[in-house]
């Protein structure tokens, strides 16, 4: 009798903004890791044709849609920027989504385990759905000045970001691996190797 494959394990990775978090994502990808980005999942799940963006059109008006039928993203946010219920509304509509999305990504990993990459893992309770979580820590004004490096932005708006973020102590306290990434490229890809070889020997990401 042939025995089930094993299912592969979920490692949730998250950081904060400027951490380095999708260059290692980048390189566990090389390394032929399955990988599936939470904010990609946010943005499929409201592509026209997919009932959620029926219900939210339904519900906030036509007002949020561009010409092309896509979701205006901008005028959405306005909308329940300024009214907590609304915005409350849109969670409880995606939130589930989401969730089946990344699930329905994950399912198609052939490798021995899978990613799910996002920025709020721990915000959003989507660290529920893996077997064990691996931060990319940074010291906070490494990340002002990746951040300013990479996009157009004011080191205040980078500060703001931070600050909605989880903070560092709390990310990292539900961590099972933390990568302080405050040197170069080839040595977060080295600790990226290293990890994937160490997580390559476990049953189901723990033992």
């Amino acid at each position: 009798m042939n025995s089930p494959v094993e299912k592969p394990w979920i490692l949730g990775l998250t950081g904060g903004i400027g951490s380095g978090k999708s260059a290692a994502a980048q390189h566990f990808i090389d390394l032929g890791v399955h990988v599936v980005d939470a904010d990609h999942a946010a943005r499929w799940v409201v592509e026209p044709g997919r009932p959620a963006l029926a219900k939210i059109v339904e519900h906030f008006g036509p007002g949020v849609l561009q010409s092309d039928g896509q979701l205006d993203r901008a005028a959405l946010r306005k909308l329940i920027f300024e009214v907590p219920e609304e915005r409350r509304w849109l969670e409880a509509l995606l939130h589930p989504l989401i969730g089946e999305e990344i699930a329905h990504h994950l399912a198609l990993a052939k490798s021995p385990y899978a990613i799910l990459v996002s920025p709020l893992l721990i915000e959003s309770g989507q660290y529920a759905m893996t077997q064990r979580v691996l931060v990319i820590d940074a010291p906070e004004q490494l990340q002002v000045e990746r951040t300013l490096q990479r996009d157009q932005t004011s080191e205040q708006q980078v500060r703001a970001i931070l600050k909605a973020q989880a903070n560092r102590q709390d990310r990292v306290s539900h961590a099972d691996d933390v990568v302080v990434n405050d040197r170069d490229l080839a040595w977060l890809h080295s600790e990226v190797e290293r990890l994937h070889h160490f997580y390559l020997t476990l049953r189901g990401g723990q033992s």
